[in-house]
């Protein structure tokens, strides 16, 4: 079995100068589709509160609970053997003080079955990440484009266009790394300033819509598949069309048994040879036999025939 992706392991994934290779990382929901993302390499499965938007249907992920992200995470859990399992902090799980955010980043450990958490946030947020580091929990920071602040930012729209703002943005990534975040998820943003901000970490950034100069990337596990069929956004590549190829598979199942071709034979049980009845005097030796030599079937159960 291949070793498992640590922490340790990731935090030296710095892939622009030269000490690591690339990361690939993917959401993932429950254990299916854990164990496919984990048996083709990827590095680590973030558990996203997406999970808000592809599994439940909703708009945004702002109605995601910590009890949600831990029952999807042991889900996951049982899927992978070697890929980093990441929980996101949903929204308003970490934002009322620092006693509140430790106490539901350990639960994302202890009943997730998490081995680091995601938070969204910069400078207003350091205080929070170097008090679960100093508690060791690994942090996974996340600047740009934050999906928990949909509203402020006036919809899924790119920052960081303008000069102030991509200065903001690089200060809020280089304040989440001195706080001890051992990686950076970077979205929604013009490429030359994730390119700015990787070059100003020391820990690894992941891409999401970011442009190619991160450490590594990070998809919808769904996005990638082709499942999504209505949301179709820049940044994505459709690796496959699962969605319209499980569409066709289940209107060939309804075709079938519509016309009497399922289930045929092979996917059919047969009858075996009948097994012969027992008798009052097979039944009564049984009894006897548990009960003891002078046990009276008779006076137990009343008359056998």
């Amino acid at each position: 079995m291949a070793l498992k992706v640590t922490v340790p392991e990731l935090r030296a994934r710095k892939a622009t100068t030269g000490r690591g290779e690339r990361l690939a990382l993917v959401t993932a929901y429950d254990a299916t589709f854990a164990r496919l993302f984990d048996q083709a390499g990827v590095d680590a499965i973030l558990v996203g509160d997406s999970l808000g938007m592809v599994i439940q249907g909703g708009t945004s992920t702002l109605g995601v609970t910590v009890d949600e992200v831990c029952y999807h995470g042991r889900a996951v859990a049982r899927g992978t053997q070697r890929a980093h399992l990441i929980g996101d902090m949903p929204f308003l799980s970490y934002h009322t003080g620092v006693d509140q955010a430790v106490a539901n980043a350990g639960r994302l450990l202890k009943e997730g079955g998490f081995e680091s958490v995601k938070l969204e946030g910069g400078k207003e947020m350091a205080d929070v990440v170097q008090r679960m580091v100093r508690m060791g929990i690994p942090v996974v920071g996340h600047v740009g484009l934050m999906p928990q602040r949909v509203h402020a930012m006036g919809g899924f729209k790119v920052q960081g266009k303008d000069e102030d703002a991509a200065e903001s943005i690089l200060e809020d990534a280089m304040a989440i790394a001195e706080a001890g975040a051992f990686m950076i998820v970077v979205e929604g943003v013009p490429a030359p300033l994730a390119a700015r901000i990787t070059h100003a970490v020391d820990v690894p950034t992941v891409g999401i819509g970011a442009g190619l100069q991160c450490d590594g990337q990070i998809l919808v596990g769904y996005d990638l598949l082709g499942l999504n069929d209505s949301l179709k956004p820049r940044f994505v590549k459709r690796y496959e069309a699962f969605f319209q190829r499980g569409v066709d598979a289940v209107r060939s199942y309804v075709g079938e048994v519509r016309d009497g071709a399922f289930p045929g034979p092979e996917h059919s049980f047969g009858l075996g040879p009948r097994a012969p009845e027992a008798s009052p005097r097979t039944a009564e030796a049984a009894l006897a036999h548990v009960h003891g030599a002078d046990f009276d079937l008779a006076a137990a159960y009343g008359p056998t025939h």
